[in-house]
């Protein structure tokens, strides 16, 4: 749209400008051409005379027009021609510059109105060029539609989270180090052998809030990778094909970024089990991802790295699947890892020495990190509300008491009541197989 744009504005500032430089050189040319005759006042009397006669040549008897022959043709045709002046020039080039302004900015309204998301397209844009720089990328070009995906890099000095925010799932972060990231990062030791090359697609499924996101960010922090969070909204666009585009730009950006990791979150929503009933476009594009992602055009030894995080592995495409063999199932925590958890929550916080995590660890069976932290939070506020309430204007300020076991008791009683009005756990145990 772009190329069109500019090729129109070219075009027609190229034919006006030529236009009027040809008239320019023609009055040029005529004025040097023309008779000094022409411009005396006595030269200008006799052409009116001539007119005048030609005019009267009819016979009064007969009413009848009389061929005359014209006194015109005796002067030559230069004589009469004047040159333009001055002001007319001026006056022909401001003209010129008036239309060429209302076209242009007529041509770039046209042009806004027929994309709508143009603006936002420049805002990516700068987005992208920005994080390009933060994460040291030099002399790389980038197409328009790489430069749209780029724009959602993850710089890994953003992250605030590391392999030490996570407790409970030392096994996993282990493996993920051995299976993923060491084969990228000590490549020079894997060359020979084509069994310990990095997968080309990690999946982690499990019950929602037990660490999926917090497992992709800490990837993205320590991997020193380059990270690009995919969204599937970026992929869709309103133009017939731009999908595919889009699509196949996403692994053309991760091919001259690598080593790169694609982060999908919540994949299942973006590449669901096909059926019939799917629309044209969504199915073409979901085709040109998984060719593009291990078909017969891929390059096996690319460093290139899908990894996807759901909680519903049941709905993922089977095709999917099997370009995900490794697959890290992120179950709700066992009572040592919910300790663990507990333990690391509440680190920097105020807490009575009396307080026994592990008793608060078996009490909250069935919760999840995410509920954990959750209830860290609730017992914090009881602190302060108690705070609140006690204080009178007449005592001193005094600090917030410490966090006590009946203040998690109490607020794991909370979150209990509350995890039973939302109903059990739909996903404790997936079998994908």
């Amino acid at each position: 749209m772009k190329a069109t744009y500019l090729t129109l504005s070219l075009w027609f500032w190229n034919h006006q400008l030529w236009g009027a430089v040809s008239w320019l050189d023609e009055n040029e040319t005529e004025k040097k051409t023309s008779a000094p005759c022409c411009r005396s006042r006595r030269h200008r009397a006799q052409i009116v005379q001539s007119r005048e006669k030609a005019v009267a040549g009819v016979n009064r008897n007969s009413q009848k027009p009389v061929k005359v022959k014209m006194v015109l043709k005796e002067v030559p045709a230069e004589n009469i021609t004047r040159p333009l002046g001055r002001n007319e020039v001026i006056g022909l080039l401001f003209r010129l510059t008036i239309f060429g302004a209302v076209t242009y900015f007529t041509i770039k309204w046209m042009v806004d109105a027929i994309d709508p998301t143009r603006k936002q397209k420049m805002e990516a844009q700068k987005q992208a060029e920005k994080l390009m720089r933060q994460i040291g990328v030099k002399n790389v070009k980038l197409s328009e539609y790489e430069m749209s995906i780029a724009a959602h890099l993850v710089d890994p000095l953003s992250m605030q989270i590391a392999w030490r925010d996570i407790a409970g799932l030392d096994d996993v972060i282990t493996e993920l180090k051995e299976t993923v990231i060491l084969p990228v990062q000590k490549r020079h030791l894997f060359q020979k052998s084509r069994l310990l090359q990095p997968p080309k697609g990690v999946l982690l499924y499990g019950p929602p809030g037990c660490g999926k996101t917090l497992i992709a960010k800490a990837t993205a922090k320590e991997a020193e990778f380059r990270f690009i969070n995919l969204q599937p909204s970026t992929l869709t666009d309103k133009w017939y094909g731009e999908s595919q585009k889009l699509a196949a730009a996403v692994f053309s950006l991760a091919i001259k970024l690598q080593p790169a990791i694609i982060f999908i979150d919540e994949i299942d929503s973006f590449l669901r089990s096909r059926s019939s009933s799917d629309h044209e476009a969504t199915a073409m594009m979901k085709a040109q991802f998984m060719s593009l992602w291990d078909g017969l055009d891929t390059d096996h030894h690319c460093q290139v790295i899908i990894m996807g995080a759901t909680n519903r592995p049941q709905d993922l495409d089977s095709a999917i699947l099997r370009r995900m063999p490794t697959r890290f199932h992120i179950n709700q925590p066992i009572a040592k890892q919910r300790e663990q958890i507990l333990r690391l929550i509440l680190e920097n916080e105020s807490v009575d020495s009396s307080v026994n995590l592990r008793d608060i660890a078996k009490e909250t069976d069935g919760f999840s990190g995410s509920d954990l932290r959750e209830m860290c939070r609730d017992a914090a506020l009881l602190c302060v509300r108690d705070f609140v309430h006690n204080q009178s204007d007449s005592e001193p300020e005094e600090a917030i008491r410490p966090i006590g076991q009946l203040d998690l008791q109490a607020a794991a009683s909370k979150m209990k009541q509350s995890k039973s009005a939302g109903g059990p756990g739909i996903l404790l145990h997936a079998a994908l197989d």
